[in-house]
């Protein structure tokens, strides 16, 4: 089985920081892309930000030159460092990963999700 673990959501103000970070375990035989959604209250799900195995990266316009996203590859991790937070930048955030399991083929696995609220 596979699980994605999340953690750092939480309370910040605007113009503040936060790093969220996500663990892949369990049985993996190889992880294509990561990536992280967000969806706020009324709103669709979005892609916020994903990173190839090849290190390719990619961002909604909105977060562009605030977020940066990264990899452990060693360790199944995907982050995502959030600065100069914005009220609007309030949702949950949910992590995905492309993985090929060692009794499965590439399967898309997501997070339980984070809160992430900005106040101003």
């Amino acid at each position: 089985q596979v699980e994605l673990v999340e953690s750092g959501g939480g309370l910040a103000q605007a113009g503040g920081s936060l790093r969220l970070s996500c663990a892949a375990s369990g049985d993996i035989f190889s992880i294509n892309h990561m990536g992280w959604y967000r969806q706020a209250p009324g709103k669709p799900r979005e892609l916020v930000a994903s990173i190839t195995i090849s290190g390719s990266r990619e961002y909604v316009d909105s977060v562009k030159g605030r977020f940066t996203i990264s990899r452990i590859y060693a360790e199944n991790t995907v982050y995502l460092q959030m600065n100069s937070l914005k009220p609007e930048d309030t949702a949950v955030y949910y992590c995905n990963a492309d993985i090929k399991s060692t009794s499965s083929w590439y399967t898309d696995y997501w997070g339980q999700g984070t809160q992430v609220i900005v106040s101003s």
